[in-house]
């Protein structure tokens, strides 16, 4: 992709979701909800503070992340359907290892 963001920006895929509840139900696309996770593609340098000093990004490319429902502005870059926001309206990082390690201990509870 040849999309820079510029400041504290940042470039998002959207994660897909599931099409079938927890009960086997299928959702049509008509009535799903835009899911709230999402990919970060890229991210811009950073913010400056009045003085001039760059303030350094916390996410990186690759990071899976939690938006708010309405945050972002959706553009279509080379065909991707993409969000561009600021940092700030990022609620925070999904650790990927850590979830799975709460979804295995949750099934083994759940068995027990």
């Amino acid at each position: 992709m040849a999309f820079r963001p510029l400041h504290d920006r940042v470039v998002i895929r959207r994660v897909q979701s599931d099409t079938k509840t927890a009960g086997g139900i299928i959702i049509p696309d008509t009535a799903q909800e835009k899911p709230q996770e999402g990919e970060v593609v890229s991210v811009g340098p950073g913010a400056r503070t009045e003085d001039g000093k760059l303030i350094a990004m916390d996410l990186k490319a690759g990071d899976r992340v939690l938006f708010g429902k309405w945050s972002g502005t959706e553009v279509k870059i080379d065909g991707d359907e993409l969000l561009i926001m600021k940092e700030s309206d990022i609620m925070g990082v999904i650790d990927a290892k850590k979830a799975k390690q709460v979804k295995k201990a949750k099934k083994a509870k759940k068995a027990a």
